[in-house]
């Protein structure tokens, strides 16, 4: 497993990405007619897939990547629901307080993810990908 301060960049990389698939699935689902909210669950779920096959094959590889399992997969998910629902709030808060620009999906996603992402480091590498 790599060091901390390079897990935490490749990590943070990792983060930029999901913050790019969030960002656009989060306004093609607003322009399919969906309310914020539900656009932004959906953009978080595939965000965290996108981050977690990022993580699993670069971030927190150990030499060889074992093969990807859903076991894993919920482990990764659950571990970044706290980090989600910090990121889910504080993107909430920000669409509320925010006037109605049409940048303000992208800021509000963008806020939210700052505020996950170190308790999602800490989550995904103590409790996924804790490897021997």
């Amino acid at each position: 497993m790599r060091n901390t301060r390079q897990a935490l960049g490749l990590f943070a990389l990792a983060g930029v990405g999901g913050l790019g698939v969030d960002t656009l699935v989060c306004y093609a689902g607003l322009a399919l007619g969906l309310h914020f909210y539900l656009a932004r669950l959906i953009s978080f779920l595939c965000a965290v897939y996108f981050t977690w096959q990022v993580n699993r094959r670069w971030t927190f590889a150990a030499g060889t990547v074992p093969p990807a399992s859903w076991g894993e997969w919920w482990r990764y998910l659950g571990a970044m629901l706290g980090g989600g629902a910090v990121n889910y709030l504080v993107s909430a808060v920000a669409v509320h307080l925010l006037p109605s620009w049409p940048l303000t999906p992208l800021l509000a996603v963008a806020a939210g993810s700052l505020a996950g992402m170190a308790l999602n480091f800490i989550s995904a590498r103590l409790l996924v990908f804790k490897r021997s």
